[in-house]
Protein backbone atom coordinates (compact mmCIF):
# COMPACT_ATOMS: atom_id res chain seq x y z
CA UNK A 1 0.00 0.00 0.00
CA UNK A 2 2.61 2.06 0.72
CA UNK A 3 4.47 2.11 -2.67
CA UNK A 4 1.37 2.90 -4.33
CA UNK A 5 0.64 5.69 -2.30
CA UNK A 6 3.91 6.93 -3.03
CA UNK A 7 3.82 6.07 -6.66
CA UNK A 8 0.49 7.69 -6.47
CA UNK A 9 1.75 11.13 -5.05
CA UNK A 10 4.79 10.86 -7.51
CA UNK A 11 2.09 11.35 -10.34
CA UNK A 12 0.27 14.13 -8.54
CA UNK A 13 3.46 15.73 -7.71
CA UNK A 14 4.34 15.72 -11.90
CA UNK A 15 0.62 17.09 -12.13
CA UNK A 16 1.52 20.44 -9.96
CA UNK A 17 4.64 20.80 -12.04
CA UNK A 18 2.77 20.84 -15.09
CA UNK A 19 -0.02 22.82 -13.58
CA UNK A 20 2.59 25.56 -12.68
CA UNK A 21 3.94 25.67 -15.59
CA UNK A 22 0.75 26.05 -17.64
CA UNK A 23 -0.74 28.91 -14.82
CA UNK A 24 2.24 30.87 -15.75
CA UNK A 25 3.84 30.79 -12.35
CA UNK A 26 7.75 32.43 -11.83
CA UNK A 27 9.90 29.09 -11.05
CA UNK A 28 11.84 31.09 -9.08
CA UNK A 29 9.20 31.78 -6.70
CA UNK A 30 8.30 27.89 -7.22
CA UNK A 31 12.16 27.67 -5.78
CA UNK A 32 11.83 30.38 -3.11
CA UNK A 33 8.56 28.71 -1.33
CA UNK A 34 8.73 25.07 -1.56
CA UNK A 35 10.53 24.43 1.44
CA UNK A 36 8.12 27.49 3.02
CA UNK A 37 5.34 24.61 4.23
CA UNK A 38 7.85 22.81 6.69
CA UNK A 39 8.17 25.58 8.66
CA UNK A 40 5.11 24.35 10.68
CA UNK A 41 7.68 21.64 11.83
CA UNK A 42 8.08 24.41 14.26
CA UNK A 43 4.90 23.66 16.39
CA UNK A 44 7.36 20.39 17.50
CA UNK A 45 8.24 22.70 19.72
CA UNK A 46 5.38 22.72 21.85
CA UNK A 47 5.74 19.11 21.64
CA UNK A 48 4.21 16.28 19.27
CA UNK A 49 0.69 16.65 19.30
CA UNK A 50 0.72 20.44 18.81
CA UNK A 51 3.17 19.56 16.19
CA UNK A 52 1.20 17.18 14.55
CA UNK A 53 -1.81 19.21 14.46
CA UNK A 54 0.40 22.28 12.57
CA UNK A 55 2.22 20.10 10.36
CA UNK A 56 -0.92 18.19 9.50
CA UNK A 57 -3.13 21.50 8.76
CA UNK A 58 -0.76 22.71 6.31
CA UNK A 59 0.07 19.21 4.49
CA UNK A 60 -3.47 18.77 4.47
CA UNK A 61 -4.88 18.37 0.53
CA UNK A 62 -7.23 20.80 1.76
CA UNK A 63 -5.00 23.74 2.59
CA UNK A 64 -4.23 23.93 -1.35
CA UNK A 65 -7.44 23.29 -2.65
CA UNK A 66 -8.52 26.04 -0.57
CA UNK A 67 -6.29 28.84 -1.58
CA UNK A 68 -6.69 27.67 -4.90
CA UNK A 69 -10.19 28.01 -5.41
CA UNK A 70 -10.10 31.65 -3.20
CA UNK A 71 -7.24 32.65 -5.72
CA UNK A 72 -9.68 31.88 -8.54
CA UNK A 73 -12.47 33.35 -7.13
CA UNK A 74 -10.89 36.52 -5.88
CA UNK A 75 -8.55 36.82 -9.35
CA UNK A 76 -5.35 36.45 -8.00
CA UNK A 77 -2.66 34.22 -9.79
CA UNK A 78 -0.28 35.01 -6.96
CA UNK A 79 -2.83 32.97 -4.43
CA UNK A 80 -3.59 30.48 -7.03
CA UNK A 81 0.50 29.69 -7.70
CA UNK A 82 0.62 29.83 -3.96
CA UNK A 83 -1.39 26.90 -3.72
CA UNK A 84 0.20 25.10 -6.81
CA UNK A 85 3.33 25.06 -4.82
CA UNK A 86 1.58 23.66 -1.66
CA UNK A 87 -0.05 21.09 -3.78
CA UNK A 88 3.46 20.21 -5.19
CA UNK A 89 4.87 20.25 -1.66
CA UNK A 90 2.43 17.49 -0.22
CA UNK A 91 2.71 15.71 -2.90
CA UNK A 92 6.58 15.28 -3.12
CA UNK A 93 6.94 14.80 0.29
CA UNK A 94 4.31 12.05 0.52
CA UNK A 95 6.14 10.68 -2.50
CA UNK A 96 9.41 10.71 -0.44
CA UNK A 97 7.30 9.24 2.21
CA UNK A 98 6.55 11.95 4.76
CA UNK A 99 3.02 11.78 5.34
CA UNK A 100 0.42 13.04 7.75
CA UNK A 101 1.63 13.21 11.30
CA UNK A 102 0.25 10.90 14.38
CA UNK A 103 0.63 12.55 17.52
CA UNK A 104 2.98 9.68 18.97
CA UNK A 105 5.98 11.67 16.53
CA UNK A 106 7.23 13.11 13.98
CA UNK A 107 8.44 9.80 12.32
CA UNK A 108 4.38 8.00 12.74
CA UNK A 109 2.72 8.78 9.45
CA UNK A 110 -0.65 7.71 7.79
CA UNK A 111 2.04 6.42 5.33
CA UNK A 112 4.10 4.24 7.89
CA UNK A 113 7.08 5.03 9.76
CA UNK A 114 9.67 7.27 8.58
CA UNK A 115 13.26 6.04 7.88
CA UNK A 116 11.92 2.14 7.49
CA UNK A 117 12.46 1.04 4.08
CA UNK A 118 8.66 -0.07 2.31
CA UNK A 119 8.41 -3.42 2.24
CA UNK A 120 5.51 -6.55 1.86
CA UNK A 121 3.03 -6.21 4.86
CA UNK A 122 0.19 -4.28 5.93
CA UNK A 123 2.01 -1.02 6.45
CA UNK A 124 4.80 -1.75 3.26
Amino acid sequence: MSRLLRLENAALALAALVAYHVAGGNWWLFAALILAPDLSMAGYLGGPRVGAWCYNAVHSWLAPVGLWLAGLALGLPFMVHAAIILAAHIAIDRALGYGLKHETGFQDTHIGRIGRAPGPGPAG
